[in-house]
C-alpha cells in the first residue's frame, strides 16, 4: 500500500475588472475549502494580466472566474489566450455568472478554450465534484521557458515532496553566505496589518530601483488533508507587478506560522536572483518563534496597539529576538501608551532593536518610509 498522501488541488478564483460582486465567489470558495481544495483568492475588480500572473506564480491547476457584469466572452477568452502565450496551457479556465452567461455565450467560450461554465441552479456539490474530478491530475510535460512558470513548478515539487514524506525530515537551512537575496521575515498576530505593510514596502522597493525583483512567500493556515483560503493576494495592490513573484503556501498542519516546505522553498527563492525575499507567517501567538536556524537575515514583528494589559508583553517571546518591532495602526486610541510600553520592554533585552510606528493603510506614511530605510540596507 502506498504511503503517499493525496495532495490538495490548488485553484485560483477571481472576479473580473468592473465587477464588484464578490458574495457568490466567497460562498463558492468556502465550499471548495470545506472539501479539501486550496483556494488562492485574488479578489474582485481584477485585470486579465493580474489573474494570469497569479495563476502562473501559484502553479494552480485551474482558474475559476465569477462574472456578473457582462463582457465575459472576451474576458474569459483573453485569460485563455494569455495563459497559452506564456506557456501555461495546462491551467484550465472555468467559471459562471448566474443568469448573466447564456448557453450561446458558453458555447462560444468553450470554442475559445474555456473548460466549463456553470449556470444558475448548479449546486455547490456539482461544482466541487467537477473540480475534484477534472483538476486532480495535471499534464507535467509543459514547457518551462517562462521564468516564473519554471520557478513556480519547482516550488510545487518541493511542497509536494514534503507532503509525501511519512515523517517530514528537517531541512538543511539555506546557506546565507551564498544567497543572492536579502531575506526578511515578517510575523505577528492576526489582524496586525502585516500584508498591507508588506505591500506598501514592495511599492517602495519597486520605486527605489526600477530593475529590482522581489519575491514574497506568504503563509495561511490549514490542517493536513483539508483545504485552505490563501487570501493575501486579495489585499495586495502594489504587488500586482511583473517584478514581484508572490507564492501563497498553506501550513498543512504545522504549528508556529510556517509550512513544512518553507525552508526548501526559501532556499530556492533566495538563490533565484531576487533582490529581496519576504516571508510572511500566519497570525502567530505569544509563544511563536518561526524564524529559527538563520532562516532569515532580518526579523520584523508587527503588532497592534490593542494587545491587552502590559503584562501580555512579557509573554511575547518574539519581542526578545525581533530585529525590528513595528507598532502598526498607530492611529488607534491606545497607540501612544503601547509604544511606550513596548519600548520599555525592549530595553530589558539590551540589544540593538528598533521600534517603528506605522499606519500602513495611509498612503505615503512616514512611519513606513522609516521602516523601509531600516530594511533596505543590503548588508547581509
Amino acid at each position: 500500500m502506498s504511503n503517499e498522501m493525496a495532495l490538495p488541488i490548488r485553484i485560483l478564483t477571481a472576479v473580473p475588472i468592473c465587477d464588484g460582486h464578490d458574495s457568490a465567489i466567497n460562498t463558492i470558495n468556502l465550499e471548495f475549502i470545506r472539501h479539501g481544495i486550496e483556494v488562492v483568492y485574488l479578489g474582485f475588480h481584477r485585470y486579465v494580466g493580474d489573474i494570469v500572473r497569479a495563476a502562473i506564480q501559484e502553479d494552480v491547476a485551474a482558474i475559476g472566474i465569477s462574472s456578473y457584469n457582462g463582457g465575459h466572452v472576451e474576458f474569459f477568452a483573453e485569460v485563455v489566450r494569455q495563459l497559452c502565450k506564456k506557456g501555461a496551457t495546462d491551467i484550465a479556465v472555468f467559471g459562471g455568472g448566474g443568469g448573466t452567461i447564456t448557453h450561446d455565450d458558453a458555447r462560444e467560450m468553450k470554442r475559445r478554450g474555456v473548460d466549463q461554465i456553470f449556470f444558475a441552479g448548479t449546486s455547490l456539490t456539482e461544482m466541487v465534484d467537477y473540480v475534484k474530478n477534472h483538476y486532480r491530475k495535471r499534464n507535467k510535460d509543459r514547457p518551462n521557458s517562462n521564468r516564473d512558470l519554471a520557478l513556480a513548478r519547482r516550488l510545487t515539487e518541493l511542497e509536494d515532496a514534503v507532503g509525501n514524506r511519512p515523517r517530514p525530515r528537517k531541512h538543511r537551512t539555506s546557506n546565507i553566505k551564498h544567497r543572492t537575496s536579502k531575506v526578511i521575515g515578517f510575523t505577528g498576530p492576526g489582524g496586525a496589518g502585516k500584508t498591507t505593510l508588506i505591500d506598501e514596502l514592495v511599492l517602495r522597493f519597486l520605486n527605489q530601483d526600477r530593475q529590482s525583483r522581489i519575491a514574497i512567500l506568504s503563509h495561511d493556515p490549514s490542517v493536513i488533508g483539508e483545504g485552505a483560503l490563501l487570501g493575501d493576494r486579495a489585499t495586495m495592490v502594489n504587488s500586482q507587478n511583473d517584478r514581484v513573484f508572490m507564492r501563497s503556501i498553506a501550513t498543512r498542519g504545522q504549528a508556529g506560522g510556517l509550512s513544512p516546505a518553507t525552508e526548501s522553498c526559501l532556499n530556492l527563492l533566495a538563490h533565484s536572483g531576487f533582490d529581496y525575499v519576504i516571508i510572511e507567517t500566519v497570525g502567530t501567538g505569544q509563544e511563536a518563534l518561526p524564524f529559527r536556524n538563520q532562516l532569515v537575515d532580518q526579523t520584523v514583528l508587527v503588532m497592534n496597539p490593542d494587545y491587552g494589559a502590559r503584562l501580555q508583553l512579557q509573554k511575547i517571546v518574539m519581542l526578545d529576538v525581533a530585529d525590528i518591532v513595528v507598532v502598526n495602526k498607530t492611529d488607534l486610541e491606545r497607540a501612544k501608551a503601547a509604544l511606550s510600553e513596548i519600548e520599555q520592554r525592549l530595553t530589558q533585552n539590551k540589544r540593538n532593536q528598533q521600534i517603528v510606528a506605522t499606519i500602513a493603510k495611509r498612503h505615503r506614511d512616514p512611519g513606513v518610509d522609516g521602516l523601509f530605510s531600516l530594511i533596505s540596507q543590503r548588508e547581509l
